[in-house]
């Protein structure tokens, strides 16, 4: 995931991660711990890493392996300082915290070199299954939320829960974040159907009149082919219209569904 260092975004990396822990079968226990030491780690980032009128970017890795997940928070920033001037809207706890709920820890960088933090937490009882994994964003530009996520068989946790946490910040009654609730989760199941089980790429735009989804790059076709899925023959109609705006995009890499979710006019 890449998007700005803002503490209301700490939420959407929160509901991203832990449901794409719940997908991988950790349990209640360390979904909990899980969002607590994100939480943590994200905070460090928002109040320490940048300048107060100049927030940057925060990436967060996250990888199932060795029976858990390892997740990486990092920035560019100038490193973790002391700002006693600062009421800090965290758990005020630190990396003790995070070392506590970690099994392994890892913290680098230095004075400008930007922060590196990495934790794995395990699924249950130190062991679990193996799964897919979610790769690093690249940068981003601008206030969007990058996300890359593979397999396509993992996008269902992440982007409803990522969603919905973006949706519930506009003025979007709780109909309509269902609604792109439901069509999110259609969207993912028609997914694997039209990648070719490589890393797939959603954007989640975060604008004054609500949220755009953009998801690819998909095979040649394959963005139709995923809208054609929302289609309901046997109700005559279709999941289309749960979205104010849907369409095709043809990038320089793949094809694109861009999905649009209006506030209140």
């Amino acid at each position: 995931m890449s998007l700005p260092a803002r503490a209301e975004n700490v939420a959407v990396v929160r509901h991203a991660l832990a449901g794409m822990a719940d997908r991988i079968g950790m349990d209640e226990p360390g979904i909990a711990d899980l969002k607590t030491v994100v939480t943590e780690a994200c905070m460090n980032v928002v109040v320490h890493a940048y300048p107060a009128e100049e927030p940057g970017l925060l990436e967060v890795e996250a990888i199932p392996e060795d029976g858990g997940l390892t997740v990486t928070v990092r920035d560019y920033g100038m490193g973790i300082r002391p700002r006693p001037e600062v009421d800090r809207p965290s758990l005020r706890i630190g990396l003790t915290l995070i070392a506590a709920l970690s099994s392994n820890f890892e913290i680098k960088g230095g004075v400008d070199r930007g922060t590196e933090i990495a934790m794995h937490l395990p699924l249950r009882s130190r062991d679990g299954d193996e799964a897919g994994s979610a790769a690093p964003a690249p940068v981003g530009s601008d206030d969007a939320t990058e996300i890359r996520v593979g397999p396509p068989e993992l996008i269902a946790p992440v982007l409803s829960r990522a969603l919905a946490a973006l949706a519930a910040r506009h003025e979007i009654t709780v109909d309509r974040i269902s609604d792109a609730m439901l069509l999110s989760d259609a969207i993912s199941a028609g997914a694997p159907k039209v990648f070719n089980g490589g890393p797939v790429r959603l954007r989640i735009a975060d604008r004054s009149d609500g949220v755009e989804l953009r998801i690819g790059p998909m095979q040649e076709g394959g963005a139709d082919r995923l809208r054609g899925s929302l289609d309901l023959p046997e109700m005559g109609g279709s999941m289309e219209t749960l979205a104010d705006e849907l369409r095709v995009e043809q990038g320089e890499d793949g094809d694109f569904l861009v999905v649009g979710i209006a506030a209140l006019s």
